[in-house]
């Protein structure tokens, strides 16, 4: 597992038998792109799951069927629809494809997921096949205030 840090942020500590590699950021405040082409640097996979730190519900089952759509189509990225549109996280990703188009996008001053999954080979799961896999829609579940817990 590696984990992407802002520049200056402490090294969390990690629950009993977890273990990571951190990765930080190189220039603060630059964005999700910056992040994950940080995250690719220290790499040493062919495929990598990317999923936000709030996300503590994701679903094996639909990450394995991300990953068999990847290796299936040869995609660079493959990623979620939902209601309608393409969810940036979470995306599976050829490490090093995807890192030579994140580069190119961050010297563009792009810096968005979504522009990373625009200017690759990607395949989008349609809705109804992950949902099939996870019905509660768990794996889209993101905590962004305490009370989302609750949920």
């Amino acid at each position: 597992m590696i984990v992407v840090l802002a520049p200056d942020a402490p090294e969390p500590s990690m629950p009993a038998g977890a273990s990571a590699e951190f990765a930080r950021d190189a220039i603060e405040d630059e964005g999700p792109l910056r992040g994950l082409a940080a995250g690719l640097e220290v790499a040493n996979s062919g495929w990598v799951v990317v999923v936000g730190g709030d996300m503590p519900d994701l679903q094996p089952p639909v990450l394995l069927e991300m990953l068999r759509a990847g290796l299936e189509t040869g995609a660079v990225a493959v990623s979620l629809s939902d209601q309608g549109g393409e969810r940036p996280l979470p995306c599976v990703l050829r490490s090093a494809p995807a890192a030579e188009a994140a580069d190119a996008l961050l010297k563009a001053g792009r810096r968005s997921l979504r522009d990373l999954l625009a200017a690759v080979s990607a395949v989008v799961i349609d809705e109804p096949t992950w949902t099939g896999l996870d019905p509660q829609r768990r794996t889209l579940f993101d905590v962004d205030e305490p009370s989302d817990m609750d949920r």
